[in-house]
C-alpha cells in the first residue's frame, strides 16, 4: 500500500519546468527532473491538477476533469516521433505557435504514422470514449464560439439537442479529431514519463479539486449532476464561510453537485473521474476534502459567501462506493482550514492521510497540531503548499513572535531557517514529506507559485537548472537516508 513506507518528495507543477516556450512540458526536461529526484533519494513527484486551464492558467479551474492540458505536450517528442518537422522557437505568440505545431503534428501523424501508432490512437479513443467524445466536441464548439462559456452558446447547443450535436460533429469533424489526437499524445507522453519515474522508484502524486469549473465539458455534458437552473447557470455555488482571514468568506463560484442524483447513479461519474486519475498517478490528493462531509452552499445570485449555509455531503456512502470500485484508496485528504470532528472521523475511517503545514506551526502554543512533535504518522507534511509564500518569503514576512518561536523551536540561526524547515519536515513522523522546489532552492517571495485571491502572474513560475547548487542531490539523499525515507 502507498502509505506503509516512509517517503520524501518534491512539489513542482510541470508548467514550472524549463522549456522552449512559455511553460514547461512533458519532454526531456521532465525526464531530467525525474532523474534528479531519483539521484536525490526523493521518491515522490507531486504535481497540481493537469487539466486544460482557462485564460488565468489556474489548474484548479479546468475545462475538463479527465483531459490533459495540451500546453504540456512536448513538441520535441512529437518531432522525435517523426510527426512534426520543426519545433517553434520562443516568440511573441507561444500559444499560437503551439497550436499550429500541434495541427502540423496531427497532419504528420495522418500522413506518416505507423500501423502500430494508428492502432494505439484508435484504442485510446475507444478506451476513453466515455469522456473523450464529449470533451472533443466541447473543445471544438468552444473554439467556434470564440472561447465563450457554454451557457452563452446557441440554445440548441447549450441544451445538447441531439440533432444540433450531430450536425456540429459533422461540421467540426476536423477540430473534434484534433482534440482527440492531442489527448492521445498527452496521455502517451504522460505514460512514458510515469514509466520512467516508476522504473527509478519515483511515484507520481496527483491532485484533484473536489469541485469543477462551471465552464467545463463535464458540466455541459452532464448538467443533471449539478444544481443548475433552466438556463444552465448555477442555482448555488461553492465557497467557504467568513472567518478570521475574510469577513465575507470566499465565493469560489463552482457549481454544487446534486449528490442525491449522483448517489442514485452509484456515483458513476466520480468513479469514472477517479479511474482516469488512477491511470495517471500512483497517489492522489483530494482538494477540499471536508466538502465530502459538509460543504458551504451559497445562493448563485449572492455576491459574497456570507449568505451561505452548511449542507451535508455524501460522506460514507461515497467512500464506500470508491472502496468497492478500487479497493485500496491511495488518496490524501486536504484537510486544512476549519475541520470538525466529523470531518476528522470520516478521514480516519478510510485511513486517508491528512496534511501538516510547517508554516502554520509557529507563533502559538505547544498544542498547535502543525508543530512536528504533534504530527501523526498517517499524514503528509509540507513546509508550505502552492498557495503559500516560499518559506524564505514567509519567514521574512512573519511577525517577530513567529520568527522567535521558530528559531527557538528548531534551535537554528536565521541564515539556516529554510533548510531547518526542510529538515524538520523530513524528520517528522509523518509517513510522507513533500518539499516545494522553491524551498529546496531557498528562493524568496518573487518565486511564489500562487497568491490566492490575487489575479495576475499566478501559476507562471518556472525554474532554471542554474538555480540548483552543487551537491543538492547528495544533500537531499543524505537527509532522506538519515530520516528513513529512502
Amino acid at each position: 500500500m502507498a502509505f506503509e513506507q516512509r517517503r520524501a518528495g518534491i512539489l513542482l507543477h510541470p508548467t514550472s519546468l524549463p522549456g522552449p516556450l512559455d511553460c514547461g512540458d512533458l519532454g526531456p526536461e521532465a525526464h531530467r527532473f525525474v532523474d534528479f529526484l531519483a539521484e536525490a533519494g526523493m521518491r515522490l513527484w507531486q504535481v497540481l491538477p493537469l487539466g486544460p486551464t482557462h485564460e488565468d492558467r489556474s489548474p484548479y479551474q479546468c475545462t475538463s476533469v479527465h483531459a490533459g492540458d495540451p500546453r504540456l505536450i512536448s513538441l520535441e517528442r512529437l518531432q522525435a516521433w517523426g510527426w512534426l518537422e520543426k519545433v517553434p522557437q520562443p516568440g511573441e505568440d507561444p500559444d499560437g505557435a503551439r497550436q499550429r505545431a500541434l495541427r502540423q503534428a496531427h497532419e504528420g501523424f495522418q500522413a506518416r504514422a505507423s500501423g502500430e501508432d494508428r492502432a494505439a490512437f484508435s484504442g485510446f479513443c475507444q478506451a476513453h470514449a466515455g469522456w473523450l467524445e464529449d470533451f472533443a466536441l466541447y473543445q471544438a464548439l468552444r473554439g467556434e464560439q470564440g472561447g465563450r462559456s457554454w451557457v452563452d452558446w446557441p440554445v440548441e447547443l447549450r441544451r445538447r439537442d441531439p440533432a444540433a450535436l450531430a450536425e456540429a460533429r459533422e461540421r467540426l469533424a476536423a477540430a473534434v479529431d484534433q482534440a482527440r489526437f492531442e489527448q492521445y499524445v498527452f496521455f502517451r507522453q504522460w505514460h512514458e514519463l510515469r514509466d520512467h519515474a516508476n522504473g527509478l522508484g519515483v511515484l507520481l502524486f496527483g491532485d484533484i479539486p473536489i469541485f469543477v469549473a462551471h465552464d467545463s465539458a463535464e458540466v455541459w455534458a452532464h448538467p443533471e449532476y449539478f444544481k443548475l437552473d433552466e438556463t444552465g447557470h448555477p442555482r448555488v455555488v461553492a465557497g467557504v464561510p467568513p472567518d478570521y482571514f475574510s469577513e465575507t468568506g470566499q465565493r469560489w463560484g463552482n457549481p454544487i453537485y446534486d449528490w442525491d442524483r449522483l448517489a442514485a447513479d452509484g456515483f458513476g461519474w466520480w468513479v469514472q473521474r477517479l479511474d482516469t486519475q488512477r491511470e495517471l498517478f500512483d497517489l492522489i490528493r483530494i482538494d477540499h476534502f471536508r466538502g465530502f462531509e459538509a460543504y458551504w452552499e451559497i445562493p448563485g445570485e449572492a455576491e459574497t459567501a456570507v449568505e451561505g449555509q452548511w449542507v451535508k455531503g455524501p460522506g460514507d456512502a461515497f467512500f464506500e462506493r470508491l472502496r468497492e470500485a478500487f479497493g485500496d484508496l491511495p488518496l490524501v485528504a486536504e484537510d486544512l482550514g476549519t475541520i470538525t470532528p466529523e470531518v476528522e472521523a470520516l478521514r480516519l475511517r478510510y485511513r486517508l492521510p491528512g496534511m501538516k503545514i510547517l508554516q502554520f506551526a509557529f507563533g502559538g502554543g505547544a498544542d498547535n497540531p502543525y508543530l512536528p512533535h504533534n504530527h501523526e504518522r498517517l499524514s503528509v507534511v509540507y513546509t508550505g503548499t502552492h498557495d503559500n509564500d516560499t518559506t524564505l518569503g514567509w519567514y521574512h514576512g512573519s511577525t517577530e513572535g513567529v520568527r522567535r518561536h521558530l528559531l527557538d523551536y528548531l534551535a537554528v540561526e536565521e541564515a539556516e531557517v529554510v533548510w531547518a524547515m526542510n529538515r524538520a519536515a523530513l524528520a517528522s513522523v509523518a509517513v510522507l514529506a513533500v518539499l516545494p522546489l522553491q524551498d529546496v532552492l531557498e528562493l524568496g517571495s518573487e518565486h511564489r507559485m500562487n497568491t490566492p485571491g490575487v489575479t495576475g502572474e499566478n501559476w507562471r513560475w518556472r525554474f532554471d537548472w542554474r538555480m540548483f547548487p552543487d551537491g543538492l542531490a547528495a544533500r537531499l539523499r543524505h537527509l532522506a537516508t538519515l530520516y528513513g525515507r529512502l
